[in-house]
């Protein structure tokens, strides 16, 4: 079965009583004064009681004009008791995607390439023969066409296997591609999951002549500082201050928890392989929306959600719901607040960073899952919850 990433995402953004608005343009942004205060007890409260059966740990950290705060809870190491570092690194999953956004949108602004150039273009064996022309720009917004790999990699058991392989790019994609159609005729769906993005890596080293990672680093990582980021490649550590992720294994009614930070994230790759802290993730948000990394048609194009149906797996219209993710950013409207941010998840981490478009309200979180593979932990939700201020 394929794994449903869309559907994750989904549930991960549609957290106000199930409430989640999309949007295909920039809607104004609210003022400081208009946000809802920001309530420091409701925050203690979300990531209470940690550890408990879902989660070992959490960090969270709101910034902005209209209020700052941060706190952790549970601790970063089951065995010593430890308590999470408020600045703790954690793999960041999928918000890796963005930052590859970034870079294949600086190379665009730079005419190094060109959004509207297929991919086939570039990478001319990369995809099969028949497959239809796709361009860079359905690459970025997922609405290519391509289907997905047919592995479930947060599955415990594949995970345990398989956590040390190292796999390249064109093996993922050969996996997806082989003796498969497409999903669907590229532009007219969106299909959020890796796929797209391992492309889009293939297509920066094909136009750089070197490792994705380099595009990042120099485009981003050097230029904001962001001391605590990294692309690691096939290094299975996490550097530096960090909780540890675990999965509660359960027989005989004892449970264990087999320590799961070690991980070759290259199953991953140009997806969602990176590591990064609270601080740098916002310093990076906070340069994105604000305009510092990108010149405005390339900035316009992180929040340009395509006007396509999201895909569903059927040819019924009626059962049709937005696409729900632009260029690199998604919309979520939690209460009163809208937030423009991505999700991530990996084994034993989940997290989120988010902004109003005026940066008055900005959330980074992290929280040590104890069950890979499962929808957004309540407590990620909760702390969502609490920061737009919702009851």
């Amino acid at each position: 079965m394929k794994p449903r990433d869309s559907t994750r995402l989904r549930r991960a953004m549609g957290l106000a009583c199930g409430t989640l608005l999309l949007a295909t343009t920039l809607a104004p942004a609210a003022s400081a004064s208009t946000l809802p205060p920001l309530d420091p007890a409701a925050m203690r409260t979300a990531i209470a009681g940690l550890p408990n059966d879902e989660a070992s740990g959490a960090l969270v950290q709101v910034r902005g004009s209209a209020g700052t705060w941060v706190g952790t809870s549970g601790v970063a190491d089951i065995h010593s008791g430890r308590p999470v570092p408020a600045a703790g690194r954690f793999r960041i999953g999928s918000m890796t995607k963005t930052f590859t956004a970034t870079a294949v949108l600086q190379l665009a602004a730079r005419g190094r390439l060109d959004l509207n150039r297929t991919v086939q273009s570039y990478l001319p064996d990369v995809l099969p023969a028949g497959y239809a022309p796709i361009t860079i720009r359905q690459l970025l917004n997922y609405t290519a066409g391509i289907p997905g790999i047919r592995i479930d990699h947060k599955d415990p058991t594949w995970f345990l296997a398989h956590r040390f392989d190292t796999w390249t790019p064109r093996r993922l994609i050969d996996l997806a591609t082989a003796d498969r159609p497409m999903t669907f005729a590229p532009g007219t769906k969106q299909d959020y999951g890796n796929i797209t993005y391992l492309v889009l890596g293939m297509v920066i080293e094909k136009v750089t002549g070197r490792p994705y990672g380099a595009s990042i680093r120099e485009g981003i990582i050097q230029p904001l500082h962001l001391s605590a980021t990294s692309v690691p490649g096939t290094d299975i550590e996490i550097r530096g201050p960090h909780a540890h992720g675990y999965e509660a294994v359960t027989t005989g009614g004892h449970t264990d928890y087999v320590d799961i930070t070690q991980a070759n994230p290259t199953f991953q790759w140009a997806a969602a392989e990176m590591i990064s802290n609270a601080p740098d993730l916002d310093r990076f948000l906070t340069a994105l929306v604000s305009g510092r990394l990108l010149p405005p048609a390339q900035t316009a194009e992180l929040f340009a959600i395509p006007d396509v149906p999201d895909y569903d797996g059927d040819d019924d219209p009626g059962n049709d719901k937005p696409a729900h993710i632009g260029g690199g950013l998604a919309r979520m409207t939690i209460g009163q607040v809208v937030f423009w941010g991505k999700t991530g998840d990996r084994p034993g981490y989940a997290s989120g960073m988010g902004t109003t478009l005026n940066l008055s309200r900005r959330l980074v979180y992290s929280v040590n899952t104890l069950h890979m593979g499962g929808d957004i932990p309540q407590t990620a939700q909760r702390i969502i919850m609490a920061a737009a201020n919702v009851g």
